[in-house]
């Protein structure tokens, strides 16, 4: 298998340092350009031909998202990584570069005792994301082995008998998903018969920005998740960073619920933690989506939704940034539907209690804004 070749680019000499030093530890990386700027990023694009690009944001003459911008144009489909660093103008800035086009980020260390710690963070984050990005195997970790092939979709497992009715719908979403969320929720109406709750694999402070954003975006309500909260229908409930979210019941009375319990697929937030309590708080009476991202947080808990009469939905691998959540689903025969992305939010509204009527979902359609940065 050949090397997958990267260009770095930062305007920090010490970071493009400790970037190129890791990458170049493993055997299948290749690190082969480097540039201080996105605008010698951009004219070396073509000379280097590099398999993916790490970007970092801010940096003078041209910034990383103008950087994407230009790329994009130029109809280069190269994965771009942005380096961001875990602070509000940060990560409003990274939703910005997926709005034009890169495909991931991950956080710069930020106090750290020492280069070797530096080093192991980018090691940790940065090298399987490389290699789901660019359809090669990992071996361990929070990433498993994303599949890179096209592959025959599995017929779901027989159920035991018919599927209830959903109650809620829950979503589950990493690599690629913040993009992939502005094409799903701002087409659903505001009269949404049931309550959503969220799972995207994102850092404190980023699901806040992010929740904001879509919430410009959508005829829902869309906040971060807070504890305690009444489930209420037409309300998307975002998971907030570093923390699992739950569905608390009192009776007849549901409500989100936060937690630090120890990460589950590498992850907290996790996907399978709140498929779980959705099955539990509503009898199965769940719709649960997983949509694109690394590794296979949300196979469990997918197959418990099926087992419990729920109904699951795995966005296909032709439309999926990285096919391994949706993947691992699919390919363990817990999907109902395995669906292109622009079908999702149709079979969502489908298969709630009331299906909106067509006109409604057109008129959704029409009315969704493109991408992380438009408003309502």
């Amino acid at each position: 298998m050949e090397q997958i070749k990267v260009m770095v680019v930062d305007d920090s000499v010490v970071v493009r340092k400790i970037v190129t030093d890791v990458l170049s530890e493993d055997p299948m990386i290749t690190v082969v350009g480097t540039a201080p700027n996105g605008r010698l990023a951009v004219t070396k694009l073509e000379q280097l031909k590099p398999d993916l690009v790490t970007m970092d944001i801010e940096m003078p003459d041209m910034n990383g998202i103008e950087a994407v911008r230009a790329i994009r144009a130029t109809r280069s489909r190269v994965p771009i990584i942005m380096f961001s660093t875990l602070t509000e103008r940060g990560a409003s800035a990274t939703l910005d570069a997926l709005s034009a086009g890169a495909n991931d980020y991950v956080t710069k260390p930020a106090n750290v005792g020492s280069v070797a710690q530096s080093m192991e963070s980018v090691r940790q984050q940065l090298v399987p994301k490389i290699k789901a990005l660019t359809g090669r195997p990992i071996s361990s970790g929070p990433a498993a082995a994303p599949v890179a092939a096209p592959v025959a979709v599995r017929p779901p497992v027989a159920r035991t008998g018919p599927a209830k009715e959903p109650a809620v719908l829950v979503i589950g979403s990493s690599t690629g998903g913040p993009e992939a969320l502005t094409k799903v929720l701002p087409l659903l109406p505001a009269s949404l018969p049931v309550p959503v709750l969220l799972v995207q694999h994102m850092p404190p402070v980023f699901t806040r920005q992010f929740a904001q954003r879509l919430d410009r975006l959508c005829p829902l309500t869309v906040v971060e998740a807070g504890d305690g909260t009444p489930l209420a229908p037409g309300t998307v409930h975002i998971a907030p960073g570093d923390f699992h979210l739950t569905i608390g019941t009192s009776g007849a009375a549901r409500r989100t619920a936060l937690n630090q319990a120890p990460p589950e697929n590498f992850c907290r937030p996790a996907v399978d933690v709140l498929f779980r309590s959705a099955v539990a708080a509503y009898g199965g009476a769940v719709l649960g989506v997983v949509l694109t991202g690394m590794g296979s947080d949300g196979r469990i808990g997918a197959g418990q939704i099926r087992e419990a009469g729920g109904t699951v939905i795995a966005q296909d691998q032709a439309t999926s940034v990285v096919w391994g959540m949706p993947g691992a689903v699919t390919q363990a025969g817990f999907a109902d539907e395995v669906l292109p992305l622009g079908r999702v939010a149709e079979a969502i509204i489908r298969l709630l209690p009331t299906p909106r009527p067509a006109a409604a979902f057109a008129a959704a359609r029409t009315g969704a804004a493109a991408g992380i940065g438009g408003t309502r």
